[in-house]
C-alpha cells in the first residue's frame, strides 16, 4: 500500500427535489383542491474518522464526492424521498482544510468523529403548501434548493505518542524495527525511509505508538532532500527521540543540524520533551565512544542515551524513558527528562566511562 498524506477533493451536496403542482381529480368530488407534495432534501456530504486507516491513498482514485438529489414531490400529497448522504472515511488525525490549504475546517482526532462538510439543499414546497382561504387553487410550486459545492484539502497527521527524528541513516528505522513489529525498509544509503512508519512498542506491559519519519538534512525547510513536510506527523507526539548516529564524524553538528530544521519548521516542535540518543554505538571502541559522547553532550546540554539496536544495549532503558514521559503527559504530571541515560547492561563500565569524561 502506498502512503499518501495530502490530497485535494471536490465535494457537492445534493440538490433538493422540486415541489409538485397537482390537483385532486376524482369522480364525484367537485372541489378536489391542490395536492402537490414537497420535494425531498438533498443528500449531505460527511467526513468520518475511522480506525484501521493510516493513509489517504483511496482518495487518489476518487476525487469527486456528490450527495444524491432529493426526489421530486408528487401528487396525492406525496413527499419525495431524501437524497442519500455520502461519507468520506478518513484516518484518525486527518485535517480538513479549505481550498486555500490553510483555513482549518475540522481536525478529526478521535475515532468515530463526524462532521458535515456540505448540507444538502432543502426540498421545494408543492402547491398544496400554498393553499389559503383566499387562494384555494395555487398553480405554482418551489424548485429545490441547490446543494453546496467546494474543493477541500485532506491532510493527514498521524497520531503517535513518540516520534523519531534525526539525519538520514541515524538508525531510526532500525530502532523502530527492533522495538516494534513494524518492518520499515532498512538499507545502508540515505533516504531509505520515504514515508512515515508507525509501530506499537511494549514495555512493562504498557503500549505506546512510535512514528518514524524520513531523515532531515540541512536546508530541509527550504525543500532540500525530501523537505520537512513529514514533520507534520510528529506534531501530535508527546515526546521526540532524537537519534544521532555514532558513525557521524561530528555528532555535535549532526545534532544541531536537525535541531535547526525543527526550529525552522515551527509548530512548537522544539517545545516538546526531547530525548537525545547516540545510536549505533556497537561500531565504536571505548575511546571513540567516550569522545563522541562528550561532544554530543556538549551540543545538546545533557548526557545522551547510548543505544545499539544490533546488540540491544540501552533499548529497554530508552523505551522506559519514553514511557515515563508519555504517561506523565497523559496524567498531566510534569516529569523531568532524565539527565543520565545509557544504563546498559554493564553499569559499572558506564559509571567508569562517565568518570573519565
Amino acid at each position: 500500500m502506498k502512503f499518501l498524506d495530502e490530497t485535494k477533493v471536490y465535494i457537492r451536496s445534493g440538490d433538493g427535489g422540486a415541489g409538485a403542482v397537482s390537483f385532486r381529480r376524482e369522480k364525484f368530488i367537485e372541489f378536489g383542491g391542490p395536492d402537490g407534495g414537497d420535494g425531498g432534501r438533498g443528500g449531505d456530504v460527511w467526513v468520518e474518522a475511522v480506525n484501521g486507516l493510516n493513509t489517504l491513498i483511496d482518495f487518489r482514485f476518487q476525487q469527486h464526492f456528490k450527495g444524491k438529489t432529493g426526489t421530486h414531490g408528487m401528487g396525492r400529497n406525496r413527499t419525495g424521498a431524501n437524497g442519500d448522504h455520502v461519507t468520506l472515511k478518513v484516518p484518525v488525525g486527518t485535517q480538513i482544510l479549505e481550498d486555500d490549504g490553510e483555513s482549518l475546517i475540522i481536525d478529526l482526532t478521535v475515532e468515530g468523529q463526524r462532521f458535515r462538510l456540505a448540507a444538502g439543499g432543502n426540498g421545494g414546497f408543492g402547491n398544496a403548501h400554498f393553499k389559503t382561504a383566499t387562494n384555494q387553487a395555487p398553480n405554482w410550486a418551489n424548485p429545490g434548493q441547490d446543494g453546496e459545492e467546494k474543493t477541500i484539502w485532506l491532510r493527514l497527521k498521524l497520531i503517535a505518542d513518540a516520534g523519531l527524528v534525526g539525519l538520514p541513516n541515524a538508525g531510526k528505522s532500525t530502532f523502530l524495527a527492533a522495538v516494534t513489529r513494524a518492518r520499515p525498509k532498512i538499507a545502508n544509503y540515505p533516504f531509505t525511509t520515504l514515508h512515515p512508519n508507525l509501530g506499537v512498542a511494549t514495555i512493562d506491559q504498557r503500549e505506546f505508538i512510535l512514528a518514524d519519519i524520513p531523515g532531515l538534512i540541512e536546508g530541509a525547510h527550504e525543500g532540500v532532500g525530501i523537505g520537512d513536510r513529514f514533520l507534520g506527523h510528529v506534531e501530535r507526539t508527546r515526546v521526540l527521540l532524537h537519534l544521532v548516529s555514532a558513525q557521524e564524524e561530528d555528532v555535535g553538528k549532526a545534532y544541531t543540524t536537525v535541531k535547526t530544521e525543527l526550529e525552522a519548521y515551527g509548530n512548537e516542535l522544539t517545545d516538546k520533551p526531547e530525548i537525545v540518543a547516540l545510536s549505533q554505538i556497537d561500531v565504536l571502541d571505548e575511546d571513540e565512544l567516550k569522545a563522541k559522547m562528550k561532544a554530543l553532550k556538549k551540543a545538546c546540554g545533557r548526557t545522551p542515551l547510548l543505544l545499539s539496536a544490533v546488540t540491544g544495549k540501552g533499548m529497554t532503558d530508552a523505551l522506559r524513558v519514553l514511557r515515563d514521559i508519555i504517561v506523565g503527559a497523559s496524567t498531566g504530571e510534569d516529569r523531568e527528562i532524565p539527565e543520565r541515560s545509557g544504563k546498559i547492561r554493564n553499569r559499572d563500565r558506564d559509571r567508569d566511562a562517565e568518570d573519565d569524561i
